[in-house]
């Protein structure tokens, strides 16, 4: 198994490490409800460098993505993120990812760790199958990355920099710090404001100590400390974001996902007529109506969680399937997120869910289930 550059971090502060995507990592450190409830609340702190980090650069990189990628990525400005998915020929979901877009012909691709393989393989096809001026690079072993998330991390932030705070969301700044390069960015996956920041292998441990060593000392509360995997779960289906290998896999359709706003069937009238690996099967989908299933929210009654793959009911028959759910610690409520019949998505909309030993019932409601006040 591969480790990140803090894995001693976390060894140190007692984490529990278990194998996800063939990385070494940390599930909790004590209890996933607090760890949960101090995101919420103050800030947390995620090792997130098992993430894949791919530099894409040179004179075609622009149309290159553009092939790639679901989303427009030409009208990016230097400095800004996008949220973007990957389809294969079918119209399904090799991953999603967030383009960073560094300069005019330069770009970062952060992939999910489970499918940097198998998305640097597709890289590789697509560039070879056009004639196309383009380099990749995988940077992913020697960069680190993490994500400082939770309502008082841009206090935290503003002590050490006055323009991370002002950065509008999904946008980035490159910061010096001493003879570090610092790629911070405006973004996150919890639900909460933060940001998320990609730095050398070799400094990240030291930092992120001397950082908790100083909150630490300014605050007895502690406004950061150390999140693992479990609670980042619980916090991104409180915030309804979809999951590769739960919403999102090769064999779910792109428009069945809940990220419409991610995809751009309009490509073919953009510069030199760019078009995605997948439209010609997503317009296909589009023209006859949409997806037979699309993604919804459900709130479930009692305490027994859904889980994925629970079959949901309506009328005593198969209308859908649980993609995640769980106990929102914050919202003290059942949740799940599932695909159902497109008759079926109206908020309010009563459903069954067949766990396998008990049905449990629920309704449709809106998504995301949870929403950090705006600061």
């Amino acid at each position: 198994m591969h480790r990140t550059p803090l894995y001693r971090f976390h060894t140190d502060a007692g984490a529990q490490m278990v194998d996800f995507a063939g990385w070494e990592m940390p599930i909790r450190y004590g209890s996933i409800i607090e760890e949960h409830k101090q995101c919420r609340t103050s800030g947390g702190l995620f090792d997130v460098s098992h993430m894949g980090r791919v530099k894409v650069h040179g004179r075609h990189a622009r149309r290159f993505l553009e092939r790639l990628c679901s989303r427009r990525i030409s009208d990016m400005q230097a400095g800004q993120c996008r949220y973007s998915l990957v389809c294969n020929a079918q119209g399904g979901v090799r991953d999603d990812v967030i383009v960073y877009r560094m300069d005019e012909d330069e770009f970062t691709v952060v992939v999910n760790a489970s499918n940097r393989e198998k998305l640097l393989g597709h890289f590789d096809q697509v560039r070879s199958s056009c004639d196309l001026v383009v380099k990749i690079d995988d940077q992913t072993m020697s960069t680190a990355m993490v994500a400082l998330q939770g309502p008082k991390v841009m206090d935290l932030v503003s002590k050490v920099s006055k323009e991370i705070p002002t950065l509008k969301r999904y946008r980035f700044a490159i910061k010096n710090l001493v003879i570090m390069k610092l790629v911070v960015s405006r973004t996150g996956y919890t639900g909460e404001d933060g940001v998320e920041v990609i730095l050398p292998a070799g400094a990240v441990e030291m930092a992120m100590k001397l950082l908790l060593k100083d909150v630490n000392a300014k605050d007895p509360n502690a406004a950061i400390k150390p999140v693992g995997l479990g609670a980042r779960d619980t916090l991104r289906m409180e915030a309804a974001m979809p999951l590769y290998g739960h919403e999102l896999g090769e064999e779910i359709n792109a428009l069945s996902c809940g990220v419409d706003f991610a995809i751009s069937l309009d490509k073919h009238n953009q510069e030199k007529g760019e078009r995605f690996v997948g439209q010609d099967a997503l317009e296909k989908t589009a023209a006859e109506g949409g997806p037979k299933r699309k993604l919804v929210g459900i709130e479930i009654d009692g305490k027994r969680a859904a889980r994925q793959g629970n079959v949901i009911k309506s009328g005593g028959r198969e209308v859908g399937v649980v993609t995640s759910g769980c106990l929102a610690p914050t919202l003290d409520k059942v949740i799940a997120m599932g695909v159902v019949d497109r008759d079926l998505m109206s908020v309010g909309t009563l459903l069954t869910v067949d766990t396998g030993r008990a049905e449990l019932e629920g309704k449709v409601v809106p998504m995301p289930f949870y929403k950090a006040a705006k600061g």
